[in-house]
């Protein structure tokens, strides 16, 4: 068992040892990436005390169509949460609205409660949804399909690593809402399968990370072909100076809506795992997995290659995993996020892909086997636990 489990991994430990790291620790950087300090892996959490939220309103309060209202129901949506509560009412009016919320807040709620709304009761109006992972944009189908049962909504979902063919025929059949991913979006517009000319509801969800991700211009073009009056929401974790420059252009008259208390690194106890060499860290993430404490899982490897292996190794070790990394198809893909959603398995082995569009809210533990390349990526990675509210703990293996 490593050190560091058998002291409850040291989070009460008030001097790092890794704050001066010795020369042989300079190896603790990725082949492409930047040299992280070790100090910065080590982190007590520091959950900000949350301010009891009075709710304005109970979902029964909303004038929506009684189609929604009872789908809402059925999803057992009862009481708000904060972002939710401001923010419904906000687009029931149909105002521009930014919603700055941490993970886990129930922002898709929060946009697509007033959008399907004018859906329903508008059979003129079209919404686009763009969000920057495959796997969050199928997140939001998924609960925009439950949401809009028999609400005569129509959808498509424009993501990669999927054919071409079934979009094209859901686009053909003239879908009231297309939720995707930007690269795929534009994809379509250049092929002319997609006109976004009539379409007055637009969503950027998580805009921030778009914007890391590279995706500004392709955000710039989608927005700048949209209905000229249109009903806009952007949601972000953050609002640095490229998201407000962003917001100001194309929706200057938008309201903000901050919920945001701390940040999500905040519920997270951090800390390190020390090896030798390969044989002692694959011992201490084996010994890792078996602690009672440990309930769900994300461990990260830094390339495709290594999470297969590391997938191989631990079944071949009697563990229940499975994997998610770019190279695999998007079908793939979604079967291992539902198992691990669905607790058919407790241990996700994936690459970076997996940081930026899991929203699973009962991961106790994120484990970097291999090293985050930047450590921006360390702080999505991570981001993945200590969700709603939740204590999380991520652990960094480190080269003695």
């Amino acid at each position: 068992m490593p050190s560091n489990q058998r002291r409850g991994y040291a989070y009460k430990t008030s001097r790092n040892p890794y704050s001066r790291p010795p020369r042989q620790q300079r190896s603790n950087k990725p082949k492409h990436g930047q040299y992280i300090d070790p100090a910065k892996f080590v982190k007590v959490a520091q959950p900000v005390a949350q301010d009891e939220y009075v709710p304005k309103h109970q979902f029964a309060d909303f004038v929506v169509d009684k189609r929604l209202k009872e789908n809402i129901a059925i999803k057992g949506f009862v009481t708000p949460t904060p972002i939710q509560d401001q923010t419904i009412e906000l687009g029931l009016e149909g105002k521009d609205v930014i919603g700055i919320a941490n993970t886990g807040t129930g922002k898709t709620a929060a946009f697509l409660v007033p959008i399907l709304n004018r859906l329903m009761t508008d059979r003129s109006a079209k919404a686009l949804i763009v969000a920057p992972t495959r796997e969050l944009a199928q997140q939001i189908e998924m609960e925009r399909r439950a949401l809009s049962k028999n609400g005569g909504v129509y959808g498509a979902l424009l993501i990669g690593g999927s054919s071409y063919g079934p979009q094209l025929r859901d686009l053909r059949s003239n879908p009231n809402v297309v939720v995707g991913t930007p690269g795929r979006i534009k994809d379509h517009i250049e092929q002319r399968s997609l006109d976004l000319s009539r379409y007055s509801i637009v969503v950027l969800d998580e805009v921030d990370r778009m914007l890391d991700m590279g995706f500004v211009n392709d955000v710039k073009t989608l927005l700048s072909q949209l209905a000229p009056k249109r009903q806009s929401f952007y949601f972000s974790a953050t609002m640095d100076t490229r998201v407000s420059a962003l917001i100001a252009t194309f929706s200057p008259e938008a309201v903000t809506v901050s919920v945001k208390q701390g940040d999500t690194s905040s519920n997270v106890h951090q800390d390190i795992v020390p090896y030798a060499d390969k044989n002692s860290k694959m011992e201490g993430l084996h010994n890792l997995l078996i602690e009672p404490i440990v309930k769900k899982s994300i461990v990260f490897e830094s390339t495709q290659r290594g999470v297969e292996r590391l997938e191989r190794d631990l079944r071949d070790r009697g563990f229940d995993v499975t994997a998610i990394h770019g190279g695999k198809t998007q079908g793939q893909r979604k079967r291992a996020l539902d198992m691990f959603k669905e607790n058919k398995v407790s241990i996700m082995i994936a690459t970076d892909v997996a940081a930026r569009g899991i929203d699973v809210a009962d991961v106790s533990h994120v484990i970097n086997y291999g090293l985050p390349q930047t450590y921006e990526d360390y702080t999505h990675r991570i981001g993945r636990a200590g969700r709603a509210g939740k204590i999380g703990y991520a652990l960094t293996f480190v080269e003695r």
